[in-house]
């Protein structure tokens, strides 16, 4: 697991509309990435739709959102549409990302073992520097916590 104070990994993957986007994009911008296990899921949906709902004030803040799961540029772009996210959904599906960051691992769900995405978010200034990193975040308040974290 990444930790504060260091330099994000460099990264760059297609979004939902098959556009590159990567990490030198938001130089001299406040980026939250956030990693999430599968487009259209409860907790995932929750967590979208809280930072759509809020993207008017987190953009006032500065501060530029990117969705990053393993899910394919197809899944995203209906994960887009049906719930009309403003931002950015990086497909991640040979994990190079994921693995980059160390939110891939172990889970435990209903008494399975699987492999899958911790969702984390990293908070990265304007020097692409992890300024904060929220793991487990409440889909429900989660915009709240990025400007929280950012001190805003």
């Amino acid at each position: 697991m990444l930790t504060t104070g260091i330099k994000a990994p460099a990264f760059s993957g297609p979004d939902q509309n098959g556009k590159m986007v990567a990490l030198k994009d938001f130089k001299g911008k406040k980026l939250a990435i956030y990693f999430y296990p599968k487009d259209n899921t409860p907790t995932c949906t929750t967590q979208a739709c809280n930072l759509r709902d809020n993207y008017a004030a987190l953009q006032k803040a500065g501060i530029q959102i990117v969705g990053i799961s393993t899910d394919s540029v197809k899944s995203h772009k209906k994960f887009e549409s049906k719930f009309d996210l403003p931002f950015p959904l990086i497909a991640d599906e040979d994990q190079t990302i994921v693995q980059a960051f160390g939110v891939w691992g172990e889970k435990k769900f209903m008494g399975k073992v699987y492999d899958g995405i911790h969702r984390t978010t990293f908070l990265i200034d304007e020097k692409g520097i992890i300024r904060h990193i929220i793991s487990k975040p409440n889909a429900k308040d989660h915009a709240a916590e990025v400007l929280a974290g950012f001190g805003l």
